[in-house]
């Protein structure tokens, strides 16, 4: 058997089964951080994609935290919610070896590095035995990572704590076997995260002080010390991290660096962050086609709520409300398509009509700003909001002056989530050019895809006071 790259040994290899056979394989002993620096390097060197799924971050936030990684750095991942903050540090576990060997003790708190012990126990073990008799476990990887929420957490369940167990058994209080040991120590030679840093008791913070700087654990001051290597990631929204007293300012000054992240810059990549993350099939025994402006609507709203006076942004509006708010319209479609017989089922603007159950628990109103509006009124102005924006862009680049003379003919239209498309045929028998060209969609020979466009626009002229629409047995109609 042959170790891979820097002594790294492969999940495919026949692993060496005691401490023997590991010293003749090759294998070398590293830190998480060297094993992480080496592994980042070559992935590097190659042009290897680092980060898969994560959209939005290539020139701003990824080169930091690649940055932080060589630079062997803890890191706070500092961010609104929906930032990607807990997929970041999750990512971490692929610049780590698939497996690495730890000496394999029944009941052993650690998964000790074999060459370098940090226990009396293990230690004695190594000096005491024959190498040939010391038998060698593997650690995959993806075993190397946990997370912790902060809220709730306490100083025994990170750290560790006096066991009253082992004293009662006999075990001396000033010795190693009498500790019962907290999430970090246990995670040697691993990565631990801990989200919403904010959170975290202040003396639990205090406590993170010598792991952060020495690597030293330290509980209830007995003399009993473990040079842990361990990688330590935090997570935290900037409006509670940068209040005062909320994390004391020595930990603060421990963390290597601070990774801030970002909503997405362009709608583009909101939409396509939406789609990878929806989840959704589109396809099945109940296809649904999207036209591109019903996603465009979709991402916008959620732009719109982030700019809104209405809606508290320090608390921040997460990219979820964009995937919850797209299976939603996803399904509102699929609905009518299954009872009426379309296929494919195409999203509509009266879809939106159902985002309040998707929308409504993800924002937080501004008691200042918004003046006694009910959240359903804020949630009705973003998306009002939204298709203006939208359609505007439309009509700047297409020039849709033919949209508004259908209705000056004293044509009324009413539509709903449930009408069948055939309804809007009937009303709009002839398709201007201009909605191919503007729409990309075949609204001239497919019902379903004319009922949405007729929608949007009937939406967007209303929203720029063109047309007007009024409200009737649960539907709504639009006239000049």
């Amino acid at each position: 058997m042959k170790p891979g790259p820097l002594g790294k040994i492969e999940l495919n290899d026949n692993l060496p089964a005691n401490l023997k056979q590991l010293r003749e394989s090759g294998w070398k002993s590293r830190t998480i951080k060297q094993e992480i620096f080496d592994n980042l390097s070559r992935r590097l060197s190659v042009g290897e994609e680092l980060y898969p799924g994560v959209l939005g971050y290539q020139d701003t936030v990824i080169p930091e935290v690649n940055i932080a990684l060589l630079s062997g750095h803890d890191m706070l991942f500092l961010g609104e919610k929906g930032q990607a903050k807990s997929r970041l540090m999750r990512g971490l576990v692929d610049f780590l070896d698939p497996v690495v060997p730890f000496i394999d003790v029944p009941d052993a708190p650690f998964h000790e590095d074999p060459y370098h012990p940090i226990s009396a126990a293990v230690s004695r073990l190594v000096a005491e035995n024959d190498p040939q008799d010391i038998p060698i476990g593997w650690w995959k990887k993806d075993q190397r990572y946990t997370e912790r929420l902060a809220p709730g957490t306490k100083f025994a369940d990170l750290i560790g704590e006096i066991d009253p167990g082992k004293l009662a058994g006999g075990v001396s209080m000033s010795t190693e076997d009498a500790l019962h040991f907290g999430l970090i120590p246990r995670m040697h030679r691993g990565i631990f995260a801990v989200n919403e840093l904010p959170e975290l008791d202040e003396l639990v913070q205090v406590g993170l002080f010598n792991i952060l700087e020495e690597r030293d654990v330290q509980i209830r001051g007995y003399p009993v010390r473990f040079d842990i290597d361990v990688m330590i990631l935090f997570s935290a929204n900037p409006a509670t991290y940068n209040r005062s007293g909320k994390v004391i300012p020595q930990l603060k000054d421990r963390i290597g660096s601070l990774i801030q992240t970002h909503y997405p810059r362009q709608r583009s990549t909101g939409i396509e962050i939406m789609e990878q993350e929806s989840n959704v099939d589109l396809e099945g025994e109940f296809p649904v086609r999207i036209p591109y402006f019903m996603k465009e609507l979709i991402e916008q709203i959620t732009i719109c709520a982030r700019k809104s006076k209405y809606i508290d942004q320090q608390s921040g509006v997460s990219a979820r409300i964009s995937l919850a708010n797209f299976r939603t319209m996803v399904s509102s479609a699929r609905q009518r398509g299954i009872i009426h017989g379309e296929k494919p089922a195409v999203p509509r603007i009266s879809d939106l009509g159902h985002l309040a159950s998707s929308s409504l628990g993800k924002l937080e109103l501004d008691l200042m700003g918004s003046h006694q509006m009910s959240e359903k009124q804020v949630l009705e102005a973003v998306i009002a909001e939204a298709i203006s924006v939208v359609f505007e862009e439309y009509v700047d680049r297409h020039g849709m002056e033919e949209m508004a003379e259908l209705f000056a003919k004293g044509i009324k239209i009413e539509v709903g989530d449930m009408l069948p498309s055939a309804t809007y045929a009937e009303r709009l028998q002839r398709v201007p050019p201009v909605w191919e060209k503007a729409f990309e969609v075949n609204a001239a020979q497919d019902q379903a895809v004319r009922a949405s466009c007729v929608e949007f626009v009937l939406a967007g002229l209303y929203a720029m006071d063109q047309i007007s629409r009024s409200q009737h047995r649960g539907g709504l109609s639009y006239e000049l």
